[in-house]
């Protein structure tokens, strides 16, 4: 088995290129760091390029010890482990409490298809947009949010923060593994993608700060799509053309808007709401 101490070492020093977007699209390599992660890859029978682990930091907790037991028995892996120093596990990783294990990825590990083909089959009547969303915390709870609520998929305009960014795999929390999501999507193809889910009357709901319309009063039981729209600048021209119903969160003590990522619970929660008592 493979081991490597020192962070200088070439096939660390590229393993850091992968914390840029640049990086990553250049590799076409991303990192999932965290024993959660790694077990939800390989409960779904998706085997990582590579692993690296730090077998101390691993063995800290009884679910770590049996994790590293797991790895160091399953054939498909053995070629895939590369044990490392502290030093090493703390210059590939992003986290400040290192939990001792980083997955090396390719970016199509995640295919929508194949993602969509391994849930069951019911209907999920809500199709999710994000437009140009900025924030990687914001875009990792909305996607960790989107999975906790059953949405169908999400679709991403090509101006959103990176999907594959660690700060939104961190704060997605697996929904990479189990939300089918389509990245860098034009507005024809985003059209046509409502077009499919909603059939023959189109409902897009559009976020927005200030609508006479309440997210309560509408019919979340039947097939839409919602658009949340970025943290700044609010929905896109392209958006408003899509949409046809804006929407909003009631709002007191004078505040103007909620946290895109709040707003998109909220109004996804009601869907599961009305669901339930459909």
């Amino acid at each position: 088995m493979t081991i490597i101490t020192s962070p200088a070492n070439p096939r660390i020093m590229k393993l850091q290129t992968l914390h840029s977007a640049r990086g990553r699209k250049k590799s076409g390599l991303f990192l999932m760091e965290g024993l959660n992660l790694l077990e939800a890859l390989l409960d779904v029978h998706i085997w990582p390029q590579e692993v690296y682990y730090e077998p101390t930091l691993v063995q800290r907790t009884p679910r770590g010890k049996a994790l590293l037991q797991r790895l160091l028995h399953m054939a498909s892996l053995q070629d895939r482990l590369v044990e490392v120093s502290g030093r090493v596990i703390e210059v590939i990783g992003e986290t400040q409490t290192s939990q001792g294990v980083i997955c090396v990825l390719p970016l199509d590990a995640f295919d929508p298809e194949r993602v969509r083909a391994k849930r069951t089959n019911i209907e999920r009547p809500t199709l999710l947009i994000l437009d140009d969303l900025a924030d990687p915390g914001n875009m990792g709870t909305i996607l960790r949010t989107a999975l906790a609520a059953d949405v169908e998929r999400v679709l991403l305009t090509p101006d959103c923060v990176d999907y594959y960014s660690p700060k939104v795999v961190r704060a997605a929390a697996g929904a990479h593994i189990f939300l089918p999501v389509e990245t860098s999507l034009s507005w024809e193809v985003i059209r046509a993608r409502v077009q499919d889910h909603c059939g023959e009357v189109s409902r897009v709901l559009l976020a927005e700060a200030g609508s006479d319309e309440m997210y309560y009063q509408q019919d979340l039981t039947r097939p839409f799509a919602l658009i949340i729209g970025n943290e700044a600048h609010g929905p896109s021209p392209e958006a408003h053309a899509l949409a046809t119903q804006s929407i909003s969160i009631p709002l007191g003590g004078g505040v103007e808007s909620l946290n895109a990522a709040m707003a998109c619970g909220i109004i996804l929660y009601e869907g599961v709401r009305q669901r339930r008592v459909r």
